[in-house]
């Protein structure tokens, strides 16, 4: 694939996460490109290539991604617009969860069922190693309490083979955290935040203070989009959309925060990564940050 990236300096700059591992901190959730409920092909494939394409040409170096979208739909998809990819481009992905027949999200964290997700990353990406790998844990949308010893241990393994370089938590607590700590470096977690959730502040702070990067998933609120009077009249104040000032609003709150806001379209990708360039004031970030209170 060719293509020219933009001269354009995204928002953020960029965060190492390893000596090997450097994001720009806008990253693209690529979730949106399944079919509806993340299930099944979508309904434009050229479209969604098409973004994918517009993403590397805006210069994101951060692609988050799972076998288990779809299934299989948004990694083939992937391959199929960006591979052989660019030394630059880092491509996140999830294990431990499957699709089920109905659309479910049911578990899958057995030692075996991870081996063969990777595997299957790695099959559809058309990689030969996994930049970084996220142990999903908890639900659709929050943790739940438990030892991840087993399955993280089991990721560990395979980091250990060569499978994969980097290794993360998703959907964890504070003290899942630190049990996967106890085991083995993580240089990420992805978890359920946004303006209105703050559920993560402290965690976030302590992850800050290690270099550990934190990823919000469902950054504009997920499944139910973000209702705030506070945002949309801080929004028009400045002259921005909701969507804008709450991604702007994540890059502000602290350094170690990598975006993934996920479309299907190349107009909304856009607009996603310029509208996390806005710089918001003072005024604007006490009024926002009262939101979740």
């Amino acid at each position: 694939m060719t293509s020219t990236t933009t001269s354009h300096t995204l928002a953020g700059g960029t965060l190492t996460l390893a000596d090997d591992l450097t994001v720009t901190r806008i990253g693209y959730g690529a979730m949106q490109l399944a079919g509806p409920g993340v299930f099944g092909p979508p309904a434009d494939r050229d479209a969604a290539i098409a973004v994918l394409r517009r993403v590397v040409e805006l210069g994101i170096t951060h692609i988050d991604t799972s076998d288990f979208y779809g299934p299989y739909v948004t990694n083939e998809i992937i391959r199929e617009a960006l591979h052989p990819y660019r030394a630059s481009l880092h491509i996140v992905t999830k294990v431990g969860s499957l699709r089920d027949s109905e659309g479910g999200w049911p578990h899958a964290r057995s030692p075996q069922q991870l081996r063969a997700a990777v595997h299957d990353n790695l099959t559809r990406l058309g990689l030969d190693a996994l930049d970084l790998v996220n142990l999903r844990v908890g639900g659709i949308d929050r943790a739940e309490p438990g030892s991840i010893e087993e399955p993280f241990t089991a990721l560990v393994e395979l980091q250990q083979e060569g499978l994969i370089r980097h290794l993360g938590v998703s959907n964890v607590t504070a003290e899942q955290v630190a049990e996967a700590q106890s085991i083995a470096p993580i240089v990420s977690v992805q978890n359920s935040y946004n303006i209105a959730n703050r559920e993560d502040d402290d965690l976030i702070d302590a992850l800050a203070e290690q270099g550990i990067a934190y990823v919000p998933y469902f950054p504009l609120g997920g499944f139910t989009p973000l209702q705030s009077q506070t945002l949309n009249q801080v929004a028009a104040r400045l002259g921005a959309t909701p969507i804008s000032v709450a991604l702007a609003w994540l890059l502000q709150r602290s350094p170690n925060i990598l975006l993934i806001p996920g479309t299907s379209s190349v107009a909304h990708l856009e607009q996603n990564v310029a509208g996390a360039g806005l710089e918001l004031p003072a005024d604007a970030l006490a009024e926002l940050n009262g939101i979740a209170a």
